[in-house]
């Protein structure tokens, strides 16, 4: 029962960080940054947020850094929402899932064109 309740801690969390993160009024931060997933520990002390931010490595950057700057209000909005008895500290990690799947579905289209282009000849000779 207490693994549905951290679930529960975890996506209720999630929900509220982005909806906390895109009323941030620092420029730093774009609105386009979107929490993919958040991870409370079992003593409820520390949450891992993790965030995907569209664009180059250097808004990516400053992104982080203004979240980071930002953590104090967040997890004061947090506490306020969420009402647990202890509110965790929270820390952001960039979710790199979302540049790996694009990288990885580029390989296999390119996989895919080299198949079809040494395949396509001897198909139409049969």
């Amino acid at each position: 029962m207490a693994n549905y309740r951290r679930e529960r801690i975890d996506e209720d969390s999630a929900k509220e960080l982005a909806l906390i993160i895109r009323t941030l009024k620092d420029p730093r931060i774009p609105s386009f940054v979107s929490v993919t997933s958040a991870h409370v520990t079992p003593d409820m002390k520390y949450c891992k947020a993790y965030v995907s931010v569209m664009g180059d490595d250097s808004v990516k950057k400053e992104a982080m850094e203004g979240l980071k700057s930002a953590s104090g209000y967040i997890k004061k909005e947090l506490s306020t929402r969420l009402r647990l008895r202890i509110t965790p500290e929270i820390t952001f990690a960039l979710d790199t899932s979302l540049d790996y799947a694009v990288k990885i579905e580029g390989i296999l289209k390119d996989i895919e064109k080299k198949e079809a282009a040494t395949s396509g000849p001897e198909e139409e000779k049969e």
